[in-house]
């Protein structure tokens, strides 16, 4: 069995009436959807350098194709492309 612990935490009447409708509408209980989304927004925070860093190099991409090229003249292959 893992390791867990139990936190207790105050909610506003709607967020607790959404939380409630949320387990029933996936037939889980609440525990189970406060964990998903924790961590959801937990793991997705941790990707934010990430992200950020994609997008850096996206840009950067981006500035070396000169704007007035169409698709094919940067080299892309378009054999075997159906429309």
């Amino acid at each position: 069995m893992p390791v867990t612990s139990t936190t207790s935490i105050r909610l506003p009447k709607e967020l607790s009436r959404e939380l409630a409708r949320k387990a029933r509408a996936t037939r889980r209980g609440k525990s189970w959807v406060i964990k998903e989304a924790l961590e959801l927004y937990l793991l997705g925070s941790s990707h934010d350098a990430l992200r950020q860093e994609a997008r850096k190099q996206s840009v950067a991409a981006g500035k070396h194709v000169p704007a007035d090229a169409a698709w094919g003249e940067q080299g892309g292959d378009l054999d075997g492309w159906k429309a």
